[in-house]
């Protein structure tokens, strides 16, 4: 075993700092984003569920439960109850028939963005705390050494889904006008009408 470069009050400091700060940054994100989402009637593990089928575009069950950082059971639950109020929907596939796979339906991109376009109803503490950080240097934190400790915990497959979603709202709310792409936008609403339809038409 190779020597440690590293003592045990080091590692004990940095574990315990680092439980910490993640325990009182979460506290924030989740009041926020439980004051951000209730006026859709969702609850944290359901938009989070909704959001990544989204950038997945045909995840399984399992897949949702590894990028949502959920147990199997809770990505299950959670996802049946938004097939039953038509945000998603389940399939099997020929070539993988264990495997449930899930999307999200017309109406689930609808309600995702009707979510984003909301997002400044409510206050986001995290927000406000970041802004004297982007007064003074520019830009918002960017967490490089925090997301290399996550890639070295949850791998690689698990930081590229995490950056393909937030290109993907890159894209929809571009940053050079500080507001949402107009064509983006649209071009996301007419696919959710486009899949509005597709499933009306299957259902007649």
């Amino acid at each position: 075993m190779a020597e440690q470069s590293y003592t045990m009050p080091e590692a004990m400091l940095y574990s315990q700092r680092m439980a910490q700060l993640s325990k009182a940054l979460w506290k924030a994100v989740e009041k926020d984003w439980q004051h951000w989402i209730k006026p859709f009637g969702l609850n944290i593990n359901e938009h989070h569920i909704l959001w990544i089928a989204a950038h997945l575009k045909g995840a399984t069950i399992s897949e949702v439960a590894k990028f949502g950082v959920m147990h199997v059971s809770t990505a299950f639950n959670f996802s049946k109850k938004l097939e039953e109020r038509g945000y998603l929907s389940f399939s099997k596939r020929e070539d993988d028939k264990r495997s449930t796979y899930v999307e999200v339906t017309g109406q689930g991109s609808k309600l995702l963005l009707e979510i984003n376009n909301h997002y400044f109803d409510t206050e986001h503490s995290v927000l406000t705390g970041s802004l004297p950080v982007r007064q003074l240097y520019g830009r918002f934190p960017e967490f490089i050494e925090l997301m290399a400790v996550i890639r070295n915990i949850y791998g690689d497959d698990f930081m590229d889904i995490f950056e393909q979603g937030f290109r993907n709202m890159d894209r929809l709310y571009g940053q050079e006008d500080n507001g949402p792409s107009q064509g983006a936008v649209g071009a996301l609403a007419g696919e959710a009408e486009e899949l509005s339809r597709e499933e009306k038409d299957g259902v007649s």
